[in-house]
């Protein structure tokens, strides 16, 4: 019998090779890698990564904002370790476990009031497909079946299958897939750096809100839900903005009998330094998804959190009443025991806590960089940090990249901003190397 194990790779080019050959990468041109090589990865851990030749690089970004507690965490492990030796997986469709109906009871306990019901999927796109299709269908058993539309805010970024990218608003993402695509309407983005000269960053939310009050005025009879990134829009830039927009927006949907979907998939899990960002706008939504950091980083897992009132709409004795959704994955008990493991740590670590203590630390030891005559817009919200770089370079985002491996520290611009989401179990040293490198390519590229 032929051991894979054999055939790993022993250093960086034997890797490199192999994987343009074999492997079709994300979100990716691919014939880019000819002159933009992969960065070959060994192993990790805490918040560094390491390649084949002994390179290490500081995680900047928690690999796609999915790491919390560091590469490799021990707590994490012993707990996988144990799951694999009673269950690997079961269908849910029929079954239960232990591990599904604990995280659930969990999730019940720690989030917005109100959210009891949890349905299961396998990545953050699966959740916001379950959420539109749960919001549409509500309507349809409920005696609305015209709701059948969505609108979402400007620059939004939902997910690529087909029904996450109908309400996502990045061209580059969504515009081959057009054809494919039932386009939604989109609403101005609170995003506080559009405000006008003069305008305070709540005015402007407001302003906002004000112009998704006049759309539902309009549309409510059609439209299903309203869908948003709690406090900061990842893809548009980590765009940051207040909580009173979301405050207004739940009144809003109420108002015009609309849902309210919270896409927490990068957000949520103490991300924005509350463990839901919802919470800091004292508001429930009718439907919460989580995915990314649920796990830690280590499995694919998502849960789409919603009201008994909605659940209710479907607990019938017609089998057409139902919500039939699944994947194959559904409610993994090794995902499912990864995010208890998950939530664990942050109980018994006071996590807000201590990462509020980091954010503070970091925003103090930044003073040098925020105040660089190239930084634009410094901004942060919990665990999250970004600027734009005035650079003349119009590939500033792969010089940035590459100037930061150079310097042990791996970053993924998003056009001319730059953005930190370490995992939570950064150091005070590490810390300082962070930005320490960050000022450093800062100045070679403005």
């Amino acid at each position: 019998m032929i051991n894979p194990m054999k055939s790993f790779p022993s250093n960086n080019s034997d890797l490199l090779a192999r994987s343009l050959s074999a492997v079709w990468h994300p979100c990716s041109q691919m014939k880019h890698y000819e002159h933009f090589p992969l960065l070959p990865i060994s192993h990790g851990k805490g918040v560094w990564l390491y390649d084949y030749e002994g390179k290490r690089y500081l995680d900047a970004v928690s690999s796609w904002w999915v790491n919390l507690f560091g590469h490799c965490n021990p707590e994490i492990n012993a707990a996988l370790r144990d799951q694999l030796e009673t269950l690997e997986h079961v269908m849910l469709a029929g079954f239960t476990h232990a591990p599904v109906v604990e995280l659930s009871e969990r999730l019940r306990t720690l989030a917005p009031k109100g959210l009891g019901h949890c349905s299961y999927g396998s990545d953050g796109a699966a959740a916001i497909e379950i959420a539109l299709k749960m919001s549409a269908h509500y309507w349809r058993n409920s005696g609305h079946p015209g709701k059948t539309c969505f609108i979402s805010l400007q620059n939004s970024y939902h997910g690529e299958t087909l029904g996450a990218l109908s309400v996502t608003d990045v061209a580059l993402f969504r515009d081959a897939y057009g054809p494919l695509i039932r386009q939604q309407a989109t609403v101005r983005s609170p995003d506080s750096r559009l405000a006008q000269v003069g305008e305070t960053a709540n005015q402007y939310a407001m302003r906002c809100a004000g112009e998704l009050a006049e759309h539902l005025r309009r549309h409510h009879g059609q439209v299903a839900a309203f869908i948003l990134e709690p406090l900061v829009q990842g893809a548009a830039g980590m765009a940051m903005y207040p909580p009173i927009y979301l405050k207004r927006a739940r009144e809003i949907c109420d108002e015009f009998g609309v849902h309210l979907i919270a896409d927490e998939i990068a957000v949520g899990m103490g991300r924005t330094g509350t463990l839901f960002a919802c919470e800091q706008a004292d508001i429930t939504p009718d439907f919460l998804c989580l995915s990314k950091g649920i796990t830690g980083g280590y499995l694919p897992l998502s849960v789409v959190m919603t009201t008994d009132e909605i659940y209710q709409a479907f607990y019938a004795d017609e089998t057409a009443r139902a919500f039939l959704h699944s994947h194959s994955y559904t409610g993994n008990p090794l995902a499912c025991r990864a995010a208890l493991a998950t939530l664990d740590i942050f109980e018994r670590n006071d996590v807000i806590a201590e990462n509020a203590r980091k954010a503070k630390y970091l925003n103090a030891a930044a003073a040098q960089l925020r105040s660089h005559p190239a930084v634009r817009n410094w901004r942060n919200t919990g665990m999250i940090w970004a600027f734009e770089v005035d650079s003349p370079h119009a590939d500033f985002a792969q010089r940035c990249y590459q100037l930061a491996l150079q310097h042990e520290l791996l970053l993924r611009p998003i056009g001319k901003t730059i953005y930190f989401m370490p995992p939570y179990v950064i150091s005070e040293e590490e810390i300082n190397h962070l930005l320490g490198a960050t000022l450093s390519l800062v100045q070679a590229v403005s």
